[in-house]
C-alpha cells in the first residue's frame, strides 16, 4: 500500500466508531475496510444487500471520477467486480489496499473534505 499512513489518517479522523462518515473520503475508506474485514474474517457469510450497497459506491465514486485515467478506471472496476463475487472471498490484501490507495488518490485530488448525505437504506 503506497498510501498506508493517509489512509491511516482518513480513518482516524474520517471514520466514526460506528455508522456511516459524514464526508466522501472517510465512507471510501469505511467501505473497502468493512469489505476486508468480511471477506477475511466472516467468510463473507454475513454478505447482503449492505455489502452491495457498499460495491455501488465504490464504483459511483471511484469509477467514474477524476483523477483517474482509463487504465486505473477498469482496474477499479475489475476490483469491484471481483468483490461482488462473495461466494468467492477474496482473502489478499492487494486489492483492498489497491482500493485504498485509490480514495486517497481520490482525496489528495478535491484537496478538501466533500461532505455526503448518509444513505437511508444501508445499515452496515
Amino acid at each position: 500500500m503506497r498510501y498506508f499512513e493517509d489512509a491511516k489518517h482518513i480513518w482516524k479522523t474520517l471514520v466514526p466508531k460506528s455508522g456511516q462518515a459524514d464526508t466522501v473520503q472517510g465512507e471510501l475508506i469505511r467501505v473497502i475496510e468493512r469489505l476486508r474485514w468480511e471477506s477475511q474474517n466472516n467468510g463473507n457469510g454475513n454478505w447482503d444487500e449492505g455489502f452491495e450497497r457498499f460495491c455501488d459506491f465504490l464504483e459511483q465514486t471511484l469509477a467514474v471520477t477524476p483523477p483517474f485515467d482509463e487504465q486505473a478506471l477498469r482496474e477499479i472496476r475489475a476490483d469491484v467486480v471481483r468483490l461482488r463475487d462473495y461466494d468467492h472471498r477474496y482473502l489478499e490484501d492487494d486489492l483492498y489496499d489497491r482500493l485504498s490507495d485509490r480514495a486517497v488518490e481520490f482525496h489528495h485530488f478535491l484537496g478538501r473534505h466533500v461532505a455526503r448525505k448518509h444513505d437511508p437504506l444501508q445499515h452496515r
